[in-house]
């Protein structure tokens, strides 16, 4: 019998079949409803940025930027500047996600899946790709978030550690096959990217700052680089997350790693994301809803509440109500707050960014409530998640009435999907400031349209900040801009 009998087989990494099937997805491959919801959630996303470029730590981040950031071929959402695909992806995604308004899927674990379209979007400037080049970008990265988010049991934020973790593993794939990179480079990029980016959970543990909504970003940022290196020849390891010391390894059991790639091609993630209906938290979201609901059905006044009890996961209760949350003091803090956000739906009878400035996050009135707000785990809750979002709102008044409302899914699930004109208002209301209304109309078109796109460049001039109103705020405008 000979030696090589004797070896076992070898088995292919699972980042192998993932960079494959990446590498020869088509936009002939996808379905109608993926390529409607692409540009659903691209609109979402850009009103996200263009919302997002008029936040502080966006401006603080441009001004990095300006010293650092190359010429390039990617425009920068709201400066119009033209800088590397490196940076640009960086400052996109910043300004898609700083406000927490942007989509959400949850399972295992949470994740943001948009935040990697920044990446899809530099890359494709960057070979001048067209619509539809986007499109298959877009729904990539959707389709490998949501899976990986699906794949640990528990989730990897149970054990301490940040989604963006899982983006640094996706966004790589998403900017490897917008380049055209054969599957082996995508490969490379996988590895190149996930080895050297593992986010800790402390980023929205506590007292939260301004990198809660900056270390997806960077995991995207860090795809784009790895795979320009490995478009150049660079190696990363092939075992990144099935090998010795790899993800399973490291991170522990359990994982389901088939659900990386089966049936690849026969459904599509991106039709089973949600939407933010509110600027804050995902798990938030339901109870929001439910206490909407229970104040403007039964016409409750903040100052005739005695009580708000919220039934809900332990997980709610430990990330989104330890003592921090019931002491907000920054916009981070309070978007991840549950006290706060239930505080503010009593008082404004809404939860917008306008719940979310500094002087409306110290408001007597609203901060007043916050003692009222009582979190419980409640087991039975754990149960029927991820399937469902169940919480259980009871508001108590001071004259001894109970109201009490059970809500499954928050407004925005994909089984309570935002409508088009939804979409549409809310692109509307952060898009104001920063473009006109013809301009506004311009890009939703260019949007609803963007199979028909010859240019992802033509689509991202349309984004540049075209108001007064904006100029005469303090808009950052890249220094180099000009020159570009």
């Amino acid at each position: 019998m000979s030696t090589a009998k004797e070896m076992p087989v070898a088995k292919e990494p699972v980042t192998a079949k993932m960079a494959r099937w990446a590498a020869g997805l088509e936009y002939k491959h996808l379905s109608q409803d993926a390529v409607y919801q692409a540009k659903r959630f691209l609109l979402d996303s850009v009103g996200c940025a263009l919302g997002g470029y008029q936040q502080h730590d966006v401006k603080i981040a441009l001004e990095v930027l300006d010293e650092i950031a190359g010429r390039g071929p990617a425009t920068v959402i709201g400066t119009g500047s033209k800088i590397d695909v490196v940076s640009a992806s960086l400052a996109n995604a910043l300004m898609i996600r700083c406000m927490d308004y942007n989509d959400i899927y949850w399972k295992q674990d949470p994740s943001h899946p948009s935040d990697i379209f920044p990446a899809a979007l530099a890359c494709c400037e960057r070979v001048k790709s067209d619509g539809k080049e986007l499109i298959v970008g877009l729904v990539l990265g959707h389709e490998f978030e949501m899976r990986f988010c699906e794949a640990a049991f528990p989730g990897i934020r149970e054990r301490g550690w940040h989604h963006a973790t899982l983006t640094a593993f996706v966004s790589p794939i998403v900017a490897g096959r917008a380049l055209r990179l054969d599957w082996e480079k995508i490969q490379h990029s996988i590895g190149i990217s996930a080895s050297r980016h593992a986010t800790l959970g402390a980023v929205t543990a506590g007292k939260l700052t301004m990198m809660k909504n900056t270390v997806d970003p960077m995991a995207t940022q860090s795809g784009v680089l790895a795979a320009l290196m490995a478009e150049k020849g660079y190696t990363g390891p092939e075992h990144v997350v099935d090998g010795k010391e790899g993800l399973t390894h490291c991170f522990g059991p359990d994982w389901k790693l088939d659900l990386l790639t089966d049936g690849l091609g026969e459904s599509w993630r991106i039709t089973q994301c949600g939407m933010k209906a509110f600027p804050t938290e995902g798990l938030t979201h339901t109870p929001i809803s439910a206490t909407l609901d229970l104040v403007k059905q039964n016409d409750l006044k903040h100052d005739h509440v005695q009580q708000v009890q919220i039934r809900s996961l332990a997980r709610a209760a430990d990330i989104l109500s330890d003592p921090s949350k019931y002491d907000p003091r920054s916009k981070e803090t309070a978007d991840h707050s549950l006290p706060y956000v239930i505080a503010a739906a009593l008082v404004d009878r809404q939860v917008t960014p306008a719940q979310f400035t500094m002087e409306k996050i110290m408001d007597p009135a609203v901060r007043a409530q916050l003692k009222k707000i009582e979190v419980v785990a409640d087991p039975e809750i754990e149960k029927v998640f991820p399937a469902l979002q169940r919480v259980i709102v009871n508001i108590t008044t001071k004259d001894g009435r109970t109201f009490t409302r059970q809500l499954d899914y928050p407004k925005g699930d994909p089984r309570n999907p935002l409508t088009d004109t939804e979409i549409e208002e809310k692109f509307a209301a952060l898009a104001e400031g920063v473009l006109s209304k013809n301009a506004q109309q311009q890009l939703k078109d260019a949007i609803w349209n963007l199979e028909k796109i010859p240019s992802v460049s033509t689509l991202m001039g349309m984004m540049k900040a075209d108001t007064r109103k904006k100029a005469a705020s303090g808009a950052h405008e890249s220094k180099r801009g000009g020159k570009r």
